[in-house]
């Protein structure tokens, strides 16, 4: 069975892409440089004697049989058992060294491109979808490995393999090796052939597994509406004819790789049978000796062979340059927040300000938000309202520097955001979002994401800032418990608090919260909302708002509509205003009578 990585024509590599990769390749392998030598002389060597051994039989016919030279016959056969020993032993060394050089390279790759991408603002993640950026660190990673673990050998060999044979044969006899290429040309017009057909299918067959794998997915995770509307024979109809397309793509690549292979052997066959027929002619007549025949007989697996390797890492080496070419798209992306190279840090405290900012998110044909300007001073509160998509989380995400506006500037007590160290500023400036995320590991290890050099007691004390050493100490193994992946054991409002410990183990200036308590329970809501009391007081909190009760609690209100600042002021009042406010604040109160 033929292996190969297809690569369609949108990734297929100019010989300038080509080369330039080529170059990073060998300056990230620099490191390694002492392994790809020691490769290289393997390959050298192992190659050497792989051609050697034919020549060696050679003169044992010629020098030891023909001429009754019992002398020359066993240093003959003495001189093969060292060239098969060391064709053995270096190349049990190359294989070592070629996987030892390719899986470090792998290695440092991965954690160059994990870096990168964890040095990307939130914009990096709006363009690129979680799916395919973990795609490149596995499916494009895997077409790395594909190639250093066996098929940059292979390459190297065969290349190596396919010269020096042709050197070898026409040292030994220039009218043999003209019989040995007759062949050649079809061979190489086929290699061609399988070359750009095999590509073809497999990509035929990657669309197809994709299309396969939809189908089965769509089938098990909509199981209850198919069996709720007793679908199941239309469903398993679907699956039946998506299986037999990703059957029948496979069995075309089958073909190919049978009527290639064949044709290999056969011409395989046919050189053989030509070098005995017309070689035994040509030493019977004495143009060359009956050792050179039986020596090229044994050669032309090493001409032909290579032939059939290289076409089939064409593809494989395409796919693996296809590969590196996106994961250096990603550590050649600049991050758009980034610390400038002459940050300071932030002050303690001050005053937190918006100048004349305008953002558009990339692609967007209008802006999310509009020449806004806006302050909040040392301990106040700033609640942010406004309908859906009119930029009240965007103004949110600006303020805490997840983004950097197109026009304006955001200020915290006089330093402009885009001048500030990013450690002063996550220390400053803590985000808690709506939904606390929590890794896979205990309490504990999720309360140092938000600082890994906390101590045992500093982490106490910032639970015991939000009221919740009593919550915690509920669990058979406290502060050790295990939460499972997305923190699965622990309910909603118990991942919330985790949420806000965090910030309160940060200490910081400012808190940017996304409401941290509507998707909650009301059994738990309550718990979380004197939390988060403990943990606004003292503090200059901005929240985007949606309920009514968090709206009341602020010192300011700033309604974002049409990605501008519509109204400004307290509760009472935007209330006297009968304007954008005063609307939601009915909707509000209509919502919870309703609910009630």
């Amino acid at each position: 069975m033929w292996q190969t990585g297809g690569v369609s024509e949108e990734d297929k590599l100019t010989r300038a892409q080509a080369r330039t990769i080529l170059g990073r390749v060998f300056k990230m392998a620099e490191p390694f440089r002492k392994s790809m030598i020691i490769a290289f002389a393997c390959v050298m060597v192992t190659t050497s004697a792989t051609l050697s051994a034919p020549v060696i039989v050679r003169h044992g016919i010629d020098a030891g049989i023909r001429a009754k030279d019992t002398g020359a016959l066993n240093l003959s056969v003495v001189l093969y058992l060292i060239v098969v020993t060391f064709t053995y032993v270096f190349g049990r060394l190359l294989f070592v060294f070629v996987n030892r050089t390719g899986e470090s390279f792998l290695r440092v790759l991965r954690l160059a491109v994990f870096k990168q991408m964890q040095r990307q603002s939130m914009a990096f993640y709006d363009r690129n979808k979680a799916g395919v950026l973990v795609a490149r660190m596995t499916a494009d990673i895997e077409s790395m490995s594909e190639l250093v673990q066996w098929g940059l050998l292979q390459f190297l060999s065969a290349a190596l393999m396919l010269v020096f044979s042709i050197v070898v044969l026409l040292i030994l006899s220039w009218q043999l090796t003209i019989v040995a290429l007759l062949v050649m040309p079809v061979l190489v017009i086929s290699s061609i052939k399988f070359q750009r057909d095999s590509n073809r299918a497999y990509l035929t067959v990657r669309e197809r597994v994709g299309a396969n794998l939809s189908a089965l997915q769509e089938g098990i995770t909509t199981v209850r509406v198919i069996q709720a509307y007793a679908q199941e024979d239309e469903v398993n109809r679907k699956f039946k004819i998506s299986n037999r397309s990703l059957f029948a793509a496979h069995e075309k690549s089958v073909r190919i790789s049978t009527w290639y292979f064949a044709l290999v052997e056969f011409s395989g066959v046919l050189a053989s049978a030509l070098m005995i027929g017309i070689g035994g002619w040509f030493a019977h007549r004495g143009t060359v000796t009956l050792g050179t025949v039986v020596a090229f007989v044994l050669l032309l697996s090493s001409l032909f062979d290579p032939v059939q390797q290289l076409s089939q890492l064409y593809n494989t080496v395409q796919s693996a340059g296809a590969a590196l070419n996106k994961l250096f798209s990603i550590l050649d992306s600049k991050p758009e927040v980034d610390e400038h190279h002459s940050a300071v840090d932030l002050p303690q405290t001050g005053e937190l300000k918006v100048s004349n900012l305008s953002f558009t998110y990339a692609g967007a044909e209008k802006p999310a938000l509009d020449n806004v300007s806006i302050k909040v001073g040392v301990g106040e509160k700033l609640a942010l309202v406004g309908p859906t998509g009119a930029g009240k989380s965007t103004l949110a995400k600006l303020m805490a520097r997840l983004y950097d506006p197109q026009t304006g500037k955001v200020e915290f007590g006089g330093v402009d955001l885009t001048m500030a160290t990013m450690d002063s500023l996550r220390e400053r400036i803590a985000v808690v979002p709506q939904e606390g995320f929590l890794f896979n590991g205990s309490i504990r290890d999720n309360l140092r994401i938000a600082r890994a050099n906390a101590t045992d007691a500093e982490i106490e004390a910032a639970i015991d800032a939000i009221g919740a050493t009593d919550h915690f100490a509920q669990f058979a193994d406290g502060l050790d418990t295990e939460v499972r992946e997305r923190g699965s054991r622990l309910s909603a409002g118990e991942r919330q608090l985790v949420a806000l410990a965090r910030a309160a183990l940060v200490d910081p200036a400012v808190l940017v919260l996304d409401e941290a308590t509507s998707n909650l329970d009301p059994g738990t809501e309550a718990e979380v909302e004197h939390a988060l009391e403990r943990l606004m007081a003292g503090r200059t909190v901005i929240v985007v708002a949606h309920r009514l009760s968090t709206v009341q609690r602020a010192d300011h209100i700033a309604v974002i509509a049409d990605a501008k600042i519509a109204e400004f002021g307290s509760h009472s009042e935007l209330l006297a205003l009968n304007g954008h406010y005063a609307e939601l604040a009915r909707a509000w109160q209509k919502s919870h009578t309703v609910t009630s």
